[in-house]
């Protein structure tokens, strides 16, 4: 967990409060720790840092390379980068004869742990219950600047379930995705419905089951089967993967592809209009919703090794395929769920049976209560998205001197690098040197070889 942090003398006034304490924000924490005239702090709910802990299946790795970490591609000299993680730990020469670019998820989340543990400015176990935009002068006499306004952050214990208020001149919003349940799956969701998200969780019930199946088309559907694979011969249960994609693809990996993902296409694709946007998106798919060649190949290989000898195990990929309804159904001796299917390249309607179900269903960025307070003061677009600025800061209704940025809830308005870590630490850069009204991290304007439009 990380380090508690000491507050201010007169009253909880901080230049920035971050919230969420994700991959990015932690970023954020860590690229401002050495900034002296920056005070800031970040709140997260949960009680310590954990990345996406229901699918830290062990052999996962990482996709982008380790140089996304939480600083390096802004400072390398850092002493927060990931290299210095292994350093500490003595490990550099076992990752220097490992000779991968791409390091195991479990290591990441482990280092990104081991980041929190040194910033005293991450504050878990707190939920962010509202806030607002308010001037007060009275509050806050002995400031210089009081009346230039400010947010008021509420905030609850999750042990004690004490309040405690915080202000800030600006926010940035880092409060990531959550797990999403299409209504058919949600209707059902149980020990034996549920997310992939919650996996490892679910281990030992799986363990238990005679069959189970799988909904789902990207990279945790993929590595979801591989795990329940691996183990089929063990447990014994029957393995079914349904996707309603038109095959297993690999996700677009090449070098001028990967380019995508990129400061120059983040401002080719920022000057688009929003209707270009949104048609353009839902075509890119592959390059951010397959599956890694890798594992594509390891469930062959996994596939291939149980046919020999002419063995037949119980195992079906499905493509083309829509789950329209789940229903459950209770036999003599276990209870069951009924997929209403449709194939839908032949228009051919079909049901199938499992004890368990895993949606691999994706995830959401859901607009959260605590902003309540804030929405008329927010920018939305016709479709209730945040407007958000070329610098990643979210459009207002007013002319304010505070500020209000977004961690990854801006794919939108700037492309499909939001979610990717490789752009973490150049968008927390243009962020922190649009707090600091000066330049404390360059930004560079050519990063890649290929050009986006004419110029």
């Amino acid at each position: 967990m990380c380090s508690p942090y000491m507050y201010p003398s007169k009253v909880d006034m901080y230049d920035v409060i971050g919230v969420g304490i994700g991959p990015f924000n932690l970023g954020l924490a860590a690229l401002t720790e050495e900034i002296e005239d920056l005070n800031a702090v970040f709140f997260d709910q949960k009680p310590c840092f954990e990345w996406h802990g229901g699918l830290l299946i062990e052999d996962t790795t990482l996709q982008v390379p380790f140089l996304a970490d939480t600083v390096t591609m802004a400072n390398p000299t850092s002493r927060y980068s990931y290299l210095n993680y292994l350093h500490e730990h003595e490990r550099l020469y076992k990752f220097y004869f490992l000779e991968r670019f791409h390091i195991p998820r479990r290591e990441y989340n482990h280092y990104c742990q081991w980041v929190c543990k040194q910033l005293t400015t991450c504050s878990f176990g707190k939920r962010i219950t509202n806030i607002e935009w308010q001037v007060d002068r009275d509050k806050l006499a002995g400031y210089e600047d009081n009346n230039e306004g400010y947010f008021k952050v509420e905030t609850t214990d999750i042990q004690s379930r004490a309040i405690h208020y915080y202000y800030s001149r600006h926010l940035v919003f880092g409060i990531g995705s959550v797990p999403y349940l299409p209504d058919c799956f949600s209707a059902q969701s149980s020990d034996d419905v549920f997310h992939s998200a919650e996996f490892l969780d679910k281990r030992e019930r799986l363990r238990q089951a005679e069959s189970i199946t799988v909904v789902g088309s990207g990279q945790s559907a993929a590595e979801v089967f591989l795990e329940l694979l691996k183990g089929q011969q063990t447990y014994h249960y029957r393995l079914d993967w349904f996707t309603r994609s038109k095959g297993f693809f690999p996700m677009e990996y090449s070098k001028l592809g990967l380019e995508h993902f990129s400061p120059d296409y983040t401002n080719y694709f920022f000057r688009l209009s929003q209707d270009q946007k949104d048609q353009l998106i839902p075509k890119q798919d592959l390059l951010y919703k397959g599956i890694s060649e890798t594992t594509i190949s390891d469930i062959y290989d996994v596939l291939y090794e149980h046919s020999v000898g002419g063995e037949n195990p119980p195992v079906r990929l499905q493509t083309k395929t829509e789950v329209a309804d789940v229903k459950e159904i209770q036999t003599e001796d276990r209870r069951n769920y009924q997929l209403i299917c449709n194939q839908w390249e032949q228009g051919q309607p079909f049901t199938h049976e499992s004890e368990v179900v895993i949606a691999a269903t994706g995830y959401q960025h859901p607009i959260p209560g605590f902003l309540s307070n804030l929405s008329s003061l927010i920018k939305w677009d016709e479709n209730g998205r945040y407007q958000v600025s070329k610098n990643y800061e979210l459009q207002l209704t007013k002319e304010i001197p505070n500020k209000i940025f977004i961690q990854n809830g801006e794919m939108h308005t700037h492309g499909v690098g939001a979610p990717d870590l490789g752009l973490g630490c150049y968008r927390n850069s243009v962020i922190i040197n649009e707090l600091m009204n000066k330049e404390i991290y360059p930004v560079h304007k050519r990063n890649v070889f290929q050009q986006f439009g004419v110029e």
